[in-house]
């Protein structure tokens, strides 16, 4: 964002807000005609859609001399592409300005994603060094600057549909994902994916030609060209490898089986293909609980037959058996009850049947008698409840025959003629 922009209102908008490295118009990126593109949300996305790999420098705060300060700082580019690059003229920068940055040719506009000795340890991370072979940083872009910056970024997306054509042409086995012209236009990267080795000599000399720049081929992985792209991962969030995720380690279905997750090929994989990133985040958890359960090999042996393990529940310390005859029903057994099954089956010994251990377990699981439980406390209360409203009734009867032996006075009072003697005819019988 510029703050001290030297052009009319009107041509300053065009730099505000900007991201200036979404090649599809992400969200907040406005262009030359000052609409905004994406989902209108002005650059105010609570998500960082177009932002990739944000850092958050929680350094920032602290006053630091400026001759103190580390003089490399971190410069991301297109597609969440991160280098670093030493600030030789002290310039005063902060975290989203745009700067000029020296490239092998020609130069090349970024904006600043972290500075300070947050840099440093990113650095010693990645394994970078702080030598003389870092490129340095020219100036801060100026509006003239960022206008060409745009129009490079213009060209990405028609130059990856016409390398599509020539390499469809040429019928080459490789996939081209993305495109980045450097902001001086002399320099295209073309970024793709392929099982195998591809010569690509004659199409480096078509492109060349065509587009007039100098041309790079760069192999990218099957998740790294999902972590360029983005997207939305089942979970509903955003792919972790376009938001936070930069080391990929390898992960294998076994990491599946531990957490009893059914191998499913379309449900364990990712957008990219190949296996979630994500079923790694909690095989460690699971792998140390497991080491709790017992390894069953064979059936239970019980004298009403064969019980195959069905399921287990890994937290709650829960196995599921069934018998060979009867393989809908299942029958939860804790893991104390399967340790002395497998004790009983090696001595030769078979329980009764695994009904028998659940009612075990239901037994143990009841209050102890002496102990006021819950529900006994709420048993008494109710109780105590009803006992107070029948005395409260009793007495209410005892006031009413009191009054009048039951009967209603001012009804008597009505009707002076009516008796309380019971009818002709009404007694016994001799």
């Amino acid at each position: 964002m510029l703050t001290d922009c030297k052009l009319p209102t009107a041509n300053c908008k065009l730099y505000t807000m900007s991201c200036k490295s979404c090649s599809t118009g992400g969200c907040g990126t406005r262009g030359l005609t000052e609409k905004t593109s994406g989902c209108q949300n002005n650059g105010a996305c609570g998500t960082g859609g177009c932002n990739k790999m944000n850092v958050f420098d929680w350094l920032s705060d602290m006053d630091v001399p400026v001759m103190k300060r580390f003089d490399v700082v971190e410069v991301k580019f297109k597609g969440g592409r991160k280098e670093y690059f030493r600030n030789i003229n002290q310039l005063d920068l902060h975290t989203g300005d745009y700067v000029v940055c020296e490239m092998a040719s020609g130069y090349h506009i970024g904006s600043v994603s972290l500075q300070g000795d947050l840099v440093r340890l990113q650095m010693v991370k990645k394994k970078v060094a702080n030598d003389e072979n870092l490129k340095s940083i020219y100036r801060v872009a100026t509006p003239r600057d960022l206008e060409k910056h745009e129009q490079s970024i213009a060209r990405d997306l028609t130059t990856m549909y016409r390398a599509r054509e020539l390499v469809k042409d040429m019928k080459l086995n490789m996939k081209l994902s993305d495109v980045e012209f450097q902001s001086d236009n002399t320099k295209a990267t073309f970024y793709y994916s392929a099982d195998e080795r591809v010569d690509f000599r004659e199409l480096i000399k078509v492109l060349a030609g065509e587009f007039k720049a100098r041309i790079e081929m760069r192999q990218i992985s099957l998740r790294q060209e999902a972590g360029r792209l983005g997207g939305i991962g089942a979970c509903g969030r955003e792919l972790c490898c376009s938001t936070w995720l930069t080391d990929f380690k390898n992960i294998t279905t076994s990491a599946a089986r531990y957490q009893n997750l059914s191998l499913n090929p379309t449900k364990l994989s990712g957008q990219c293909g190949r296996l979630k990133c994500c079923l790694n985040y909690e095989l460690e958890t699971y792998i140390d609980a497991l080491k709790d359960i017992p390894h069953v090999d064979a059936p239970l042996q019980t004298q009403k037959g064969k019980a195959h393990l069905q399921k287990t529940d890994i937290f709650k310390k829960i196995m599921w058996f069934g018998y060979e005859n009867d393989s809908t029903t299942w029958h939860p057994i804790s893991l104390e009850n399967v340790n002395r099954i497998l004790s009983l089956n090696a001595k030769g010994q078979k329980p009764v049947s695994l009904e028998v251990l659940e009612i075990e377990e239901l037994v143990s699981l009841l209050p102890a008698p002496g102990i006021n439980s819950d529900l006994a406390k709420m048993d008494k209360k109710f109780s105590s409840r009803d006992r107070d409203q029948q005395q409260s009734g009793n007495r209410n009867r005892n006031k009413k025959k009191k009054g009048g032996g039951g009967g209603n006075p001012s009804a008597n009072a009505a009707n002076p003629n009516k008796t309380n003697n019971p009818p002709k005819g009404g007694g016994e019988k001799k």
